[in-house]
């Protein structure tokens, strides 16, 4: 009470002083009134009700009084459409094709096709189920398997309780050495598996070339024509997947992406068999996408793992905060600082809260709403590819000499794949606005002054004017409705 005697005692003081301050102003008359409308009739700058007021025909002021509201109503209505489809947030989509001297190469990430040593998989049988639900955190469907092989795990991580997926498949997982990797020439220099980052994806371990770790360092090319060329030994017999799994190709598979970006090979991944040559060719294609509500993207979500945003990078960081605040751990695969998690966690705890995201869609993506929404600017590389039979006869056997190998053998696990650029050209995908706020207004002004010859000086005049006789109301009620009540009745006035 103390507090609100004092602020309503101000505002009751600030209203009496306005009072006051009215109270002294004398009140128009009528005349004062006919007046000041006759004179803003006259003088504004809002076409055609001069003309209604200077006119003494009855019949040139209907027909300029018409005309005036015909303009406006028509002036209304054209503006109302403008701001409607100002507030659809319309877009349109700008190609522009840009040609440079040197253009940078993409990352391009390998896999064996056959993931695991064949003498480990005799060993550890079960790792093909234990390593579907590794898969899981990659892609939601998860790999079938039956009952038998269910209890299998069961017994497995019961009687292995040390048993670390990471180190297994680090160490019985492909591997690029100078003996699996037989050729690499990158725009006429010599490359090595030195030149590979190791990374962990839903096919083992695999290795990137040109990686983003060293911006400095980023390969380009200045020929189209020439890029990457590689020759790899799988070695099947000592590779094996699981037929039995729905495993049942040998060869490379490679997926071409940002050096800034993961990975993905869902759906993105091209596969070359053993004894092809693949020669893939591809473009660059930058897209940029514009911030809600005209498109999709959010610029201010950042990834606390990766330098720049993605939405694959985006639904992994999403997966482990999930998995991290639900087991108290992390798979080893995802990205984050956590403890890696145990064999017993990725059965027990990692696989169903997998399954609970994927249930409930608390990692989604596409939408601003979405968990991961569509990325601001992206590069992605479309490719073609076509294949020969590698190597040709007399080549054939040159290598089984060489490699003192039969020729056999070279048919059945050399792989050759070619990655060059068609042209040294990148497309730019650009979504625009379709109307900017300047563009709203020129429109809107471009309208009033089409229908009504109106501008800013006008809206003002109109301002003026509405203020003008909004303060004259307020001292009519202020100095006349005291004067009436005072010769009303008490009772009329109850």
């Amino acid at each position: 009470e103390q507090f609100e005697k004092p602020k309503s005692h101000t505002e009751k003081g600030v209203f009496e002083k306005v009072k006051l301050y009215l109270l002294r102003k004398p009140l128009p008359s009528p005349t004062d009134g006919r007046k000041f409308d006759h004179d803003f009739a006259i003088s504004t700058s809002f076409h055609g009700v001069h003309n209604i007021v200077r006119n003494r025909s009855k019949i040139r002021r209907a027909i300029w009084l018409a005309v005036v509201l015909g303009s406006v109503s028509v002036l209304v209505w054209q503006i109302y459409s403008r701001l409607v489809n100002y507030f659809t947030w319309p877009t349109t989509t700008a190609i522009e094709v840009q040609y440079v001297e040197k253009i940078e190469f993409p990352a391009v990430t390998f896999c064996n096709l056959n993931r695991f040593k064949a003498d480990a998989v005799a060993r550890f049988g079960i790792i093909y189920f234990l390593w579907s639900i590794v898969s899981k955190v990659f892609h939601a469907q998860e790999i079938s398997a039956n009952s038998t092989g269910s209890q299998e795990a069961v017994d497995f991580v019961v009687t292995h309780q040390n048993f670390s997926i990471t180190e297994f498949v680090k160490n019985s997982g492909f591997y690029l050495s100078r003996s699996t990797l037989l050729s690499c020439n990158f725009f006429g220099k010599r490359c090595g598996p030195e030149d590979f980052k190791h990374i962990f994806t839903e096919y083992g371990n695999c290795f990137t070339f040109n990686h983003g770790e060293n911006i400095q360092e980023k390969k380009k090319v200045s020929v189209s024509g020439r890029g990457l060329n590689l020759v790899f030994d799988v070695r099947q017999e000592e590779f094996t997947d699981s037929s039995a799994l729905g495993f049942a190709d040998a060869g490379i598979v490679f997926a071409i992406h940002s050096p800034k970006k993961e990975p993905q090979f869902d759906g993105l991944g091209l596969s070359s068999p053993v004894g092809m040559h693949a020669r893939v060719t591809i473009r660059q294609l930058k897209t940029v996408h514009q911030e809600y509500p005209w498109g999709e993207c959010k610029p201010d979500i950042k990834l606390r793992n990766f330098s720049s945003y993605s939405t694959f990078g985006c639904l992994k960081e999403c997966k482990a905060r999930h998995i991290e605040k639900q087991c108290g751990c992390l798979p080893f695969m995802l990205p984050g600082n956590g403890v890696e998690c145990e064999l017993h966690k990725y059965y027990n705890c990692v696989s169903p809260v997998l399954d609970h995201i994927e249930l409930k869609e608390l990692c989604t993506m596409g939408t601003h709403n979405s968990s991961c929404p569509v990325s601001c600017e992206e590069t992605e590389y479309p490719a073609s590819i076509s294949y020969s039979t590698f190597p040709r006869q007399n080549a054939l056997k040159h290598l089984s000499k060489k490699l003192n190998q039969s020729e056999d053998y070279i048919r059945q696990n050399l792989v050759n794949i070619e990655i060059n650029y068609s042209d040294l050209n990148y497309k730019t995908t650009q979504q625009q606005k379709a109307v900017s706020v300047p563009e709203l207004l020129a429109d809107v002004g471009g309208q009033l002054g089409l229908f009504c010859g109106a501008s800013v000086i006008t809206i003002i005049e109109i301002i003026e004017y509405i203020f003008t006789n909004f303060y004259w109301l307020c001292l009519f009620f202020l100095l006349k409705i005291p004067e009436v009540t005072q010769w009303l009745p008490a009772s009329q006035i109850g």
